[in-house]
């Protein structure tokens, strides 16, 4: 009997691109650089490349917060600050929430059963203000944040019992180095990664009282 559950935040109960992407244009607006659409997309996909890295033990994160900025002003050519844009960004980013479709409800179903526990890589200061803006802490035993306890997911150290997440590459691959099950919020339908298998695999939140019952 299943008695203990971890969610991860970004993109399991938060929608984290919509939030990065305005967080990213108020940021641009700022500095005043360009920010369009495949600006965005491209630092999305040179941000997601760093945040491997860390997973990877390759890079710290000083080096992911800001170095990210810095490979896509190269890119672009610009001679923006990407140390103050990181600060900018990361103000902006703890402002505000969305929720993934279906999270108040699922919440609101797992805590009456459940031990519920949040884990999150993200930054304290943008974690603990997005967290308070969404008004959710009150549902969870424990809230995790890499930055404060001092391990990243995949770390075997962030987790106990179950976990659901939307990574394969940190939220499963810690559950299968823990040896707990776990369960792959897929929305997208994202194609499995050879050698990070998972208990179950859900692509609405509204299925997971259904898994958990279950197991």
């Amino acid at each position: 009997m299943i008695r203990f559950v971890f969610l991860d935040l970004d993109d399991t109960l938060l929608d984290f691109h919509k939030a990065e992407a305005v967080a990213l244009t108020r940021t641009f607006d700022r500095l005043g650089m360009p920010h369009t659409p495949e600006i965005l997309a491209r630092y999305s996909a040179i941000n997601l490349r760093h945040w491997e890295l860390l997973e990877e033990g390759r890079l710290n994160r000083e080096q992911v917060l800001v170095g990210r900025f810095r490979q896509l002003f190269g890119e672009l050519k610009v001679a923006a600050d990407p140390e103050k844009a990181q600060a900018c960004y990361e103000d902006y980013l703890s402002q505000g929430h969305w929720f993934i479709p279906g999270a108040p409800e699922l919440l609101e179903t797992l805590a009456p059963r459940y031990q519920l526990y949040l884990a999150s890589n993200g930054t304290t200061v943008v974690q603990q203000g997005r967290i308070q803006s969404a008004g959710i802490a009150h549902y969870f035993q424990g809230i995790f944040l890499s930055q404060q306890i001092g391990a990243d997911k995949p770390s075997p150290a962030f987790f106990d019992a179950v976990l659901v997440g939307d990574r394969l590459t940190s939220d499963m691959r810690g559950g299968l180095a823990a040896g707990i099950r776990t369960c792959w919020f897929n929305p997208h339908h994202k194609p499995p990664r050879a050698g990070i298998p998972v208990d179950r695999e859900i692509d609405a939140l509204s299925q997971l009282p259904g898994v958990l019952a279950a197991l």
